[in-house]
């Protein structure tokens, strides 16, 4: 006698996010749900997401065009993430072929936000720190590793913890302590701001530095929310003008003293000869600088001869590409002659492989890690901001000359000679600028390249 048995193979739920007409709210708007079907039987959970019937095409099924942004694509972005998080949940059930239904898909999708949840505000900071230097992002890991730093010695206080291990060689002291210590990241409400910012305050905290800090740490609460860690009902920063009760980030006084310089004091700059290699390098950086669209000294110190793209009838270069270290944006910007004669003059001392760095301030020998290439950059940064003041003295320059106040030239120059403020900030790499950014995209290369010519 023989015998069959038959395989029973769990059939996947389907999940989908749909625009719930049959619920209108106060506002009179329908509410978004999240449908989950499973053997014919279907059930629904909010999302708190919702939307006017003006903005919604019922014949295809999505949002309007004339739904305003960004709040559109932040709409959908938001509307996928529900999506996918109960997706995820329906694959898994159905990949363990357990047998379930429809409200076993969003039992396993609490089970998977609980999960999340047991990550802590420290440790998720560290976390993010961490992803930046493997990617190569050590100044940005070097910004969020001191929030972390000072978030600790905050938390520590407030628990009567001792004090938080920071320093090299105490990564392992400082783990332990989080460990132990560490709070959930809903732990950052409007009070725990407001209590922050008062005990930061008595140390006598510059306001640019204040500010730095908490819009660190807004953006460490943006980037916990996007990765489902907390939800954003708990969001404590203010997101329009009717949200005062919560904490303000913009209220802060950023404002600085005049940090360019005009186009003839550039010039008395230009005929100052230095009087030894270290000032040369000074003078070179904030010229080149100034001459290729403001670029920062941290990129400036690691291009590469393979950066440079073509040669003249002169001999010389006629474009820089590189890509920018702090946003990952990729730059191609002329050479304009004075930046062209002067990567001339170093090839014969640096260049010894397209892999060889262009300015005499890297080794591709000595300088082979992350830690090692940011300690490099601070020393000579310091070394060269300190010899551009005393090049600034002797050129008869009120204003104290640092490589940020090349930066700041080449952009005030432009706009004294009626350039676009969005050509510029494409220039210039501006990502913040949100609002310039929408028109950015329009400008063909060869109306920024045009721009560049009123620096001569």
């Amino acid at each position: 006698m023989s015998t069959r048995t038959t395989e029973h193979k769990e059939g996947k739920a389907t999940v989908k996010v749909v625009y719930y007409t049959s619920k209108t709210l106060a506002d009179g708007a329908h509410p978004f749900v999240v449908r989950i079907t499973k053997n014919r039987k279907q059930v629904y959970r909010y999302t708190g997401l919702s939307l006017l019937p003006k903005y919604w095409n019922a014949d295809k099924k999505e949002i309007r065009r004339s739904y305003p942004e960004p709040k559109r694509e932040e709409l959908l972005k938001e509307l996928e993430k529900w999506r996918k998080k109960y997706e995820a949940a329906a694959d898994i059930l159905a990949e363990n072929d357990e047998e379930h239904d429809a409200k076993a898909v969003f039992k396993k999708a609490v089970e998977g936000r609980k999960a999340q949840r047991r990550v802590k505000l420290l440790a998720f900071i560290e976390e993010l720190a961490t992803s930046m230097i493997t990617t190569g992002q050590v100044g940005n890991a070097g910004v969020y590793r001191d929030l972390g730093n000072q978030l600790a010695k905050f938390i520590g206080a407030e628990s009567n913890a001792p004090e938080p291990p920071i320093g090299k060689g105490l990564i392992a002291a400082k783990a332990a302590w989080i460990k132990q210590y560490d709070v959930p990241l809903d732990h950052i409400t409007v009070a725990f701001c407001n209590e922050w910012e008062a005990t930061l305050r008595a140390t006598g905290i510059t306001e640019i530095t204040l500010s730095l800090r908490f819009r660190t740490l807004r953006t460490v609460f943006n980037k916990a929310i996007a990765a489902g860690l907390v939800k954003a009902s708990n969001y404590p920063f203010t997101a329009n003008a009717a949200e005062r009760h919560k904490f303000q980030v913009g209220k802060f006084d950023v404002t600085t003293a005049k940090r360019a310089i005009s186009r003839e004091e550039l010039r008395k700059l230009e005929a100052l000869e230095p009087v030894n290699d270290r000032q040369k390098l000074a003078k070179d950086v904030f010229l080149f600088s100034f001459y290729c669209g403001g670029i920062n000294f941290v990129d400036l110190a690691q291009l590469r001869w393979r950066n440079l793209e073509g040669v003249n009838e002169q001999g010389y270069p006629v474009r820089l590409n590189y890509k920018r270290q702090k946003t990952g944006g990729k730059f191609s910007l002329p050479l304009l002659n004075p930046a062209a004669l002067m990567l001339t003059s170093y090839k014969r001392f640096t260049f010894s492989s397209p892999d060889s760095y262009i300015f005499p301030i890297l080794d591709l020998q000595k300088h082979q890690n992350p830690d090692q290439v940011k300690n490099r950059l601070h020393k000579v940064l310091g070394q060269v901001n300190k010899d551009l003041k005393e090049l600034g003295k002797q050129a008869g320059i009120a204003a104290p000359l640092t490589t940020y106040v090349a930066r700041h030239s080449f952009a005030t120059t432009l706009k004294m000679r009626g350039e676009n403020t969005a050509v510029i900030s494409q220039a210039m790499g501006h990502k913040s600028e949100s609002v310039t950014a929408v028109y950015l995209d329009s400008f063909a290369s060869d109306v920024v390249d045009a721009a560049f010519k009123g620096l001569l």
